[in-house]
């Protein structure tokens, strides 16, 4: 156990103590320090103390005891990967449309992780032993752009400017319906679904805020191409905001009330197309797009084919 000693200064006084070990650890996330302090692993004058909001005195010795690594039960697996880029803070992945991000119980083979431990050596260990070195997620049937942290700095950078709205990500999804404007904001706090917990929803209480901004890049006829910038981002953020305004987007299982059967694409037509961002340790600003997975071009073939007969 890795054990460290801080001590409380003048200007730590009334601090909150996980904003204070958040300050004395800059590569790990409040939200591990609290899980830390919640285990009982953080003693100040000896004593053991479990509560974030505990508030220092100057002077007061913290004594923090890292757990040791755990080693995980995920096996790495030789999975092609489509890196866009990479080096050692971070890796630009092109996720396959079908490919599951990290793995849950009873799945724990065949997923993004398995492919990256198998790729990199050493990857974040902030989001624990099955989902190192994930930034963010995003769904299985959707494809395109991801980041991997391969330092728990390079980590606590990325989610923070993902968090605070300083990266930017846009995505290409193919809707129902003709939408009548050109673009627009949709706003809308995303939490459970009511009656179905396994789905989201725009609800009135309860929810996280949401905001999408969308933009009409071609209309097919009953469908339409659209670009989609996200403001926050919330589980099935796009898929639960496109069909709230009446145009789900197109072979969603979940969001989608009639799925097509006959178009050449399974899941939902949607994807991860550009993201931007500032290097974790450079400041650099960093631009990578993944185009249109074959799949998703064969759509498009097939919506403007049926437009011609």
């Amino acid at each position: 156990m890795d054990e460290r000693t801080f001590t409380a200064e003048d200007t730590d006084e009334n601090k909150r103590l996980d904003i204070f070990l958040t300050s004395c650890l800059p590569e790990k996330t409040r939200s591990f320090i609290q899980r830390l302090i919640a285990e009982g692993v953080v003693q100040i004058n000896g004593k053991a103390r479990t509560k974030s909001g505990y508030s220092l005195s100057a002077g007061d010795q913290v004594i923090l005891r890292l757990p040791d690594p755990v080693m995980t039960e995920v096996r790495p697996e030789a999975i092609p990967l489509d890196i866009l880029y990479e080096d050692d803070q971070l890796a630009v992945v092109n996720k396959a449309r079908g490919m599951v991000v990290h793995p849950a119980v009873g799945n724990l083979t065949g997923t993004l992780v398995n492919a990256l431990l198998a790729h990199c050596t050493d990857l974040s260990g902030i989001n624990g032993v099955i989902r190192p070195g994930i930034v963010h997620r995003i769904d299985k049937d959707t494809s395109g752009v991801m980041l991997v942290a391969k330092t728990d700095k390079a980590h606590v950078s990325l989610a923070g400017q993902i968090r605070h709205h300083t990266a930017s990500r846009t995505y290409m999804a193919v809707v129902h319906g003709d939408i009548a404007a050109g673009g627009g904001r949709i706003e809308g706090a995303i939490g459970r679904h009511p009656q179905d917990r396994k789905k989201m929803a725009v609800v009135a209480q309860g929810g996280k805020q949401a905001v999408t901004h969308f933009e009409v890049v071609n209309r097919l006829g009953r469908y339409t191409l659209v670009s989609c910038r996200l403001e926050t981002g919330r589980t099935h953020q796009i898929r639960v905001h496109m069909a709230y305004i009446g145009h789900p987007v197109v072979g969603d299982p979940k969001y989608c009330r009639s799925v097509e059967k006959n178009l050449p694409i399974r899941g939902q037509a949607l994807h991860s197309a550009k993201i931007s961002f500032q290097h974790p340790t450079t400041g650099m600003e960093m631009e990578f797009a993944a185009p249109l997975p074959s799949d998703m071009q064969d759509l498009l073939r097939h919506i403007q084919g049926s437009l011609q007969l």
